[in-house]
């Protein structure tokens, strides 16, 4: 049974090791930034779903910018839609995406 787990384990390492450059590549090799309005914090982030189906909740990302957060009632962990048709509704014309914040904040960016 251990060899089994430290097997499985060793898979897991090696494949988010293969997913790191991909990651990386999609925001040019850095971190990306959110800025959270209502704490004035930036915080560090990284896109881990670049597509998500329009289903369940989702804040609004505009420009970098969010009023919700870490520790901010409400926040729902990084799931951030963006009006790409610019209708103000979440509809299949946008982009839904999941990109966690990571901590700590901090007041420059």
């Amino acid at each position: 049974m251990k060899r089994r787990l430290i097997v499985v384990f060793a898979m897991m390492i090696l494949a988010m090791i293969s997913t790191i450059p991909a990651f990386a590549n999609r925001v040019d090799g850095a971190l990306g930034t959110v800025y959270v309005s209502s704490q004035g914090l930036y915080y560090d982030t990284f896109v881990t779903a670049e597509v998500l189906p329009m289903h369940g909740r989702f804040q609004k990302l505009e420009n970098g910018v969010t009023a919700f957060g870490p520790g901010t009632p409400g926040y729902l962990g990084g799931r951030w839609w963006i009006d790409k048709n610019g209708n103000d509704i979440q509809d299949e014309g946008d982009t839904f995406l999941l990109c966690p914040l990571l901590g700590p904040g901090r007041t420059t960016p």
